[in-house]
């Protein structure tokens, strides 16, 4: 009897233990999915579940299936407020990646910072981790990065006189901002200042205005499908000047809603889009390739910048998770300090200073030439 009973109790030790080994490791994300950023949340999503399958059917995290638990923010701050909330309280996730936008971002810091759980931001302003916030990473390279690579293109060209136009999103305000702060380190003059509301279908107010000073570039910062309405609208008023786009540009639909009006759009992104012309010897290639062809097979649509960020979030989260496992505490730590961690964005080099990881090299200049992407000259 005592046999049957110590064969029991073992059987049922055993079993508890697989239960407990195959117990998942949860990750939240929170993405604006749909709503007037769904161009970059939708291809966000699409990667993130895309990943998570690859790492299932791979066996998993340390023999532990990987949950994402993915929450659409509509890109809104007061939803994506009480999505983070959701995923903190109910779902106990060791680690968040995202929001999508940068005011969804800044609504979200102040309850990951509280609850101490780290969370890896797919915005871009440079705000998100300037001064450093302890719990909160990003993942896009830094506004301030892509402005200094915009400058340095228009000091090419000889262009000194900027005309700017940006959204007043969280985004849009914060591209402006360095705009104006960055302009007299590269001799360049601001000769207009024009926003416009994300929701605003028409800006030939805004460019009838530029149109009238000596400017000799556009520079517009959004990420919104407004930026698409300032392409058309400068076609339609017959401004030849270049026109400059911010890395909130980072998808082709976006210069295939313009059409012809997309042609020659400068913008500053990462190297995705210029991975056939790497060579082999580039460290990122083989990510970039990887990536864009899983991406495109299984989607049937072209990759993204946007899909590029949450590759590289998730996947930090992912390697940390495999190190430390699901303590928050540990996943911070171990983020922070990772070096040379290469993503879709760029080669991340993170630390107690600096919880972006990316500098400018991260960026290449790029083009519209006949619809598609491609790497200016």
């Amino acid at each position: 009897m005592k046999k049957i009973v110590f064969a029991a109790s073992l059987c049922l030790l055993l079993c508890s233990s697989i239960v407990r080994a195959a117990e998942p490791y949860k990750v939240g994300a929170v993405f604006a999915v749909t709503g007037p950023a769904a161009l970059l949340g939708e291809p966000e999503r699409n990667t993130v579940m895309m990943l998570a399958e690859q790492i299932n059917a791979a066996g998993g995290i340390n023999g532990h299936p990987l949950e994402v638990i993915i929450e659409d923010t509509e890109g809104d701050e007061a939803k994506t407020v009480l999505k983070v909330k959701k995923l903190i309280s109910s779902d106990k996730v060791a680690a968040i990646i995202g929001p999508t936008r940068s005011g969804t971002t800044m609504a979200a810091i102040p309850l990951v910072e509280k609850a101490q759980i780290p969370m890896i931001s797919c915005a871009a302003a440079e705000d998100i981790v300037k001064p450093v916030k302890k719990w909160v990473f990003k993942t896009p390279q830094s506004d301030a990065d892509a402005v200094r690579r915009i400058y340095e293109k228009m000091k090419e060209m000889k262009l000194t006189k900027a005309a700017v136009m940006s959204g007043t999103t969280g985004f849009g305000t914060a591209g402006r901002d360095q705009l104006k702060k960055l302009a007299p380190e590269y001799g360049i003059t601001i000769v207009a200042d024009e926003t416009y509301g994300p929701k605003d279908t028409d800006m030939t107010a805004q460019l009838t205005k530029i149109k009238g000073t000596d400017a000799q570039a556009i520079i517009n910062w959004e990420i919104v499908p407004a930026q698409t309405t300032v392409m058309k609208n400068k076609k339609q008023l017959g401004i030849t000047i270049p026109l400059f786009q911010s890395h909130g540009f980072g998808n082709i639909k976006y210069a295939q809603d313009a059409g012809d009006a997309a042609e020659s759009v400068l913008f500053p992104c990462g190297l995705l889009f210029a991975v056939d012309t790497l060579p082999d010897s580039n460290l990122q290639k083989p990510v970039l390739a990887a990536y864009r062809k899983a991406y495109e097979e299984k989607f049937k649509t072209d990759v993204s910048a946007f899909g590029g960020y949450a590759w590289d979030a998730l996947s930090l989260v992912v390697e940390a998770l495999r190190a430390v496992g699901p303590d928050s505490v540990k996943i911070r730590d171990y983020i922070e300090q990772k070096k040379n961690f290469v993503g879709v964005s760029g080669i991340f080099s993170y630390s107690a200073e600096d919880h972006c990881g990316l500098n400018k090299m991260s960026f290449a200049m790029l083009t519209i030439k006949d619809g598609k992407i491609v790497v200016a000259k």
